[in-house]
């Protein structure tokens, strides 16, 4: 029994904290209506007087009926009078409809864009480990998709609903005022439509997150899958990966018909129910009307006022999926926004204008995932202006020992230090300014040869990329094209060889005149003779700068100063390549494998 209470205990509570969490967040997404506060009291002062020409209307008409139609009493001045005030009030309303409907919009937008400019500025600024836990296809999802669905609700839904509730309100109080018999009959079926509006509302919560889920699954799956199309086709993988995408896509539409059957219900049930509440009120009052103690023009004004009734109750139930799916991305926007423990401090910390490149790991332990360590008491010492390399197995951790440096991630125990400095006291921004990375999987924005390779930065002129552009040996590839460095680059240089975008790398590298230059596997796609025009400029690239390189190549390490193998997170050697050689050890091992995947023996051997 005590179990049974305590599991009923935690559901309420998790019930609680779960209508706690959507009103606060219904009150985060109402704070964002602050900067336009004037334009939103505008258009609830529009509300007011639309919402007074749609409850004036029936009035004129019963005036109308009553005073001139039923009697037969032709007072054509009077009854033009009152034509003219119908019809102004019909052009004031649809009017003030527009000017409200085009304000609340140019309020939605702003709001929109603001939302989406801060949480891709919130994306920009997270640290790695928060991407190794969200996939680009639920951030686009978040981004795009989510954001989309606040539009309805800031482009007009809460006015709008404030406006519907106004009506109602209006409604109840005219009809009672004419005669509290008919507006109670009126009313009555009220509560039959608040009980299907609370079972609607359970069910289109549930299936609404079930919508949002699916949806980020679909674009993580495409973006996944489009990126990787190349592998698909090689490995003729096209029917497997479609019959993966369509399960998704049943999936999502399987839910989304549950949306489809959801809504469909609402207005037809409403629509039954106003009729009833009609049917009641000619039931109710038509032997009043006949005898002549009911006059026509009220019944007709009561009728006229029960469709109107019934018109923001639709309008309600309508609104009310817009609010759910809205709460609902919201939930999912806040999640990111709220993230604090993975932001990056870009600004604070350090100048290093004047880095000298000496580099110092001091029994450093990482790991990615709790105590799964990667590097274990790893301890070497850089100098300014030293080649040093890397070798070892994959999964060794070389590439970790670079994300390191260039703080990607924070290590667990231990100290990285640069020029004698604790990495973690530099400001982050400068410290990356100073430390250029050259990848093996090179990625190229869409623009053109100068973008890539200038990266948004200023201070950059044509000539300082036309230099760093000759000294990566990419000026004869660069030239032999049309418009040179502004030639275009589609998606992530779908157009260039692999040996070409790791130039265009190489060259975006130098440019920024780095103290610390790091190439990780940087000429695993690169041919011969391309490799042996980069070898020879490495001498003027490196001279004065530290070089870090990371690769198999024999020809590639064996020209660094120190050369580091790394072995299960440990250095289990170290020294230059000669002495390395005469260890007869895992270095030699590594060299003479790396020789029998060649057509012949290494020249430099």
């Amino acid at each position: 029994m005590t179990r049974m209470t305590d599991i009923k205990n935690k559901r309420q509570a998790k019930s609680e904290e779960g209508i706690y969490s959507r009103k606060a967040n219904v009150s985060r997404l109402m704070s964002y209506f602050r900067p336009h506060i004037l334009q939103i009291i505008l258009a609830i002062f529009m509300a007011f007087v639309i919402n007074a020409t749609v409850l004036a209307k029936p009035i004129i008409l019963q005036k109308i009926i009553d005073d001139y139609l039923v009697p037969q009493v032709y007072e054509k001045a009077a009854i033009n009078k009152l034509a003219l005030v119908f019809f102004g009030l019909i052009l004031l309303g649809a009017s003030l409809n527009y000017l409200q409907t085009y304000l609340l919009n140019y309020v939605g937008q702003n709001i929109m864009h603001r939302l989406r400019t801060e949480l891709f500025n919130k994306i920009q600024r997270m640290a790695m480990k928060f991407f190794d836990h969200f996939s680009s296809g639920r951030l686009l999802t978040r981004v795009t998709n989510d954001v989309e669905a606040l539009n309805e609700l800031f482009s007009g839904v809460l006015i709008n609903l404030f406006r519907d509730v106004v009506m109602i309100i209006g409604l109840i109080w005219v009809m009672f005022s004419m005669d509290a018999t008919l507006a109670t009959v009126a009313i009555s079926v009220v509560p039959i439509i608040a009980i299907i509006a609370i079972i609607y509302r359970k069910a289109a919560r549930k299936n609404f997150i079930q919508m949002k889920k699916m949806i980020g699954r679909i674009n993580g799956f495409l973006a996944e899958n489009i990126s990787g199309m190349k592998i698909v086709q090689i490995f003729h993988r096209e029917k497997q990966k479609f019959d993966e995408y369509r399960k998704l896509e049943r999936e999502y539409f399987k839910a989304s018909f549950r949306e489809i059957i959801l809504n469909s219900l609402g207005r037809p049930v409403v629509e039954v129910i106003n009729n009833l509440a009609i049917a009641a009120l000619i039931w109710v009052s038509a032997g009043d009307v006949i005898s002549g103690a009911f006059e026509y023009g009220v019944l007709y004004t009561f009728i006229t006022y029960v469709r109107e009734f019934f018109k923001p109750i639709n309008e309600i139930a309508d609104k009310y999926t817009g609010l759910q799916s809205a709460v609902i991305s919201s939930e999912r926007i806040f999640e990111i926004m709220d993230i604090d423990e993975n932001i990056e401090d870009l600004k604070t910390g350090i100048d290093c204008e004047n880095l000298r490149g000496e580099i110092e790991f001091r029994n450093v332990w990482f790991a990615y995932n709790d105590e799964n360590w990667v590097l274990k008491d790893v301890s070497f010492h850089i100098k300014p202006g030293e080649n040093v390399a890397f070798v070892g197995s994959t999964g060794s951790g070389k590439s970790t020992i670079i994300n390191l440096m260039t703080r990607f991630y924070d290590i667990q125990k231990g100290q990285i230090l640069i020029d004698g400095i604790d990495i973690k006291e530099y400001c982050l921004t400068e410290l990356r300014r100073k430390i250029a990375v050259v990848q093996q999987d090179v990625f190229l924005f869409t623009g053109d040869i100068a973008s890539n390779i200038r990266i948004n930065n200023t201070e950059l002129t044509d000539d300082d990329i036309l230099k760093a552009i000759r000294i990566a040996c990419a000026d004869h590839f660069v030239d032999s094209l049309d418009n040179g460095i502004n030639s275009e680059v589609k998606e992530r240089g779908a157009t260039f060889s692999s040996g070409q975008r790791q130039l265009i790398s190489f060259a975006r590298a130098i440019a920024l005149d780095p103290a610390v230059l790091i190439l990780d596997e940087a000429t695993a796609n690169i041919d011969t003779e391309t490799e042996e025009m980069i070898q020879r400029s490495m001498r003027s690239v490196t001279t004065g700068r530290t070089s870090i390189f990371i690769a198999h190549r024999l020809s590639t390490i064996r020209q660094a100063n120190q050369i580091y193998v790394i072995d299960h997170g440990r250095i289990v050697e170290q020294g230059d390549h000669d002495t390395l050689m005469n260890l007869d050890g895992q270095y030699k091992h590594l060299i003479e494998l790396s020789l029998k995947d060649t057509d012949g023996p290494d020249t430099d051997t």
